[in-house]
């Protein structure tokens, strides 16, 4: 029989989801599952970019450009403008999500086996893109007793080495919620101009900031040639399963790469790209009472997870994650033990385990990570559930 590649033999499976059978099994026992487990938004999308798709007149789906509608393109650049962030439409380039944008910027910038500095814990599928695109993903530790605030400049500089080519970000950060400020933005661009590295910036939850504002990498100065700005629709409208995002910079000969692999996929998907249109065409005070219902929302999670004995949560100031350090002996046996083992109520929650979020071996055992995109009453029942668990789980570790 013909084997596989080592490619598809290497490529990790998704941490996040891997434990969605059991979580089925426990449904059909007629348990209830608290989803605190991906960051899958509960806000509806809203109505006039939905009616946006609905009401769209046309003979023929055609190609976009493989850059992208220019309409929408342009209507990015009246966006990114709102946060001092001046572009014109042919830096853009609309991508299939977030996820191909990372990818386009891998391999329009890295060699096989060069290497990108990550702080960890990072979004899990930037294992899954490196893999792709034949890269090696090197990590420096955050800690969670620091709220995972940006390691020290000296910790970079420790893993630089002759195949380093660029640093990637994800601010504010998945997993962990962490709001990068612009003294921290400031230190990566000294150790990228220093270094002569390219800044990989994910700021797919820029709108998403509760301890103060967001500083785009693009407001950087003297960073236009370094800086990949990677973004998404997807959280900031509640719209994940559109698929759109974009790749913006402003490094002429890393979008001339960048458009040959998007041409290779023709072109992003039209009707998202009518969506995402007229998204940026929203009132401008959208974002305010969402951002006020996920900020009580990590206010309710964060206050009642540490409440709990032995339970550790730094208060994170953006996205809609939080991790937290429980009084376990593994959080991949936990996280499964809770679905497959454990009710209270007919209730149950599902976690990420935090391994899952970490490249070091034996980092995150006590750790998960949870996305308060639940309702303010349905995270105050997956509190209690928590609580009721950790008293009799047979791998707690401490009081």
């Amino acid at each position: 029989m013909p084997t596989i590649s080592q490619r598809g033999v290497q490529m990790p499976s998704s941490p996040i989801r891997k434990l969605v059978p059991f979580a089925e099994a426990a449904k059909k026992r007629g348990v209830k599952v608290y989803h605190l487990n991906i960051g899958q938004p509960d806000i509806e999308t809203p109505k006039p970019v939905l009616d946006a798709v609905r009401h769209s007149d046309f003979k023929i789906l055609e190609y976009s450009h493989s850059a992208g509608n220019e309409s929408y393109r342009r209507k990015l650049v009246e966006y990114y403008g709102r946060f001092n962030v001046s572009l014109n439409h042919q830096q853009i380039i609309v991508t299939t999500g977030g996820s191909e944008a990372i990818v386009f910027a891998f391999m329009a910038c890295l060699d096989p086996g060069d290497e990108v500095i990550v702080p960890e814990p990072f979004y899990a599928n930037y294992n899954g893109f490196a893999v792709e695109a034949e890269v090696k993903i090197k990590t420096i530790t955050a800690n969670i007793e620091t709220g995972f605030a940006l390691p020290a400049m000296e910790a970079f500089e420790a893993a630089i080495t002759p195949r380093t080519r660029a640093i990637l970000i994800c601010n504010p950060n998945n997993p962990t919620g962490y709001l990068y400020s612009k003294e921290e933005m400031e230190v990566l661009k000294q150790l990228c101009l220093k270094h002569n590295l390219f800044l990989f910036s994910d700021e797919a939850y820029r709108e998403f900031c509760y301890a103060g504002a967001h500083f785009s990498a693009m407001n950087l100065e003297g960073m236009d040639d370094n800086v990949i700005l990677m973004d998404t629709i997807s959280k900031r409208y509640s719209a994940c399963g559109g698929r759109i995002g974009a790749f913006v910079t402003k490094n002429q000969v890393v979008l001339d790469a960048a458009m040959k692999f998007a041409q290779a996929r023709l072109s992003p998907p039209s009707f998202a790209q009518i969506a995402g249109e007229a998204a940026v065409d929203l009132p401008l005070d959208y974002f305010d009472g969402i951002k006020a219902e996920y900020q009580s929302r990590r206010d309710v999670l964060v206050e009642g997870l540490n409440k709990i004995p032995g339970v550790f949560c730094p208060n994170p100031g953006g996205a809609f994650y939080a991790m937290a350090s429980l009084p376990i002996d593994d959080s991949d046996k936990f996280c499964q033990w809770m679905l497959e083992s454990f009710e209270y109520e007919k209730q149950t929650v599902m976690m990420s385990p935090a391994t899952g979020f970490y490249a070091t071996p034996g980092l995150g055992k006590q750790e998960v990570r949870l996305a308060y995109v639940l309702n303010r009453d349905d995270i105050r029942h997956a509190i209690v559930c928590l609580e009721k668990a950790l008293e009799v789980y047979p791998g707690r570790t401490r009081q």
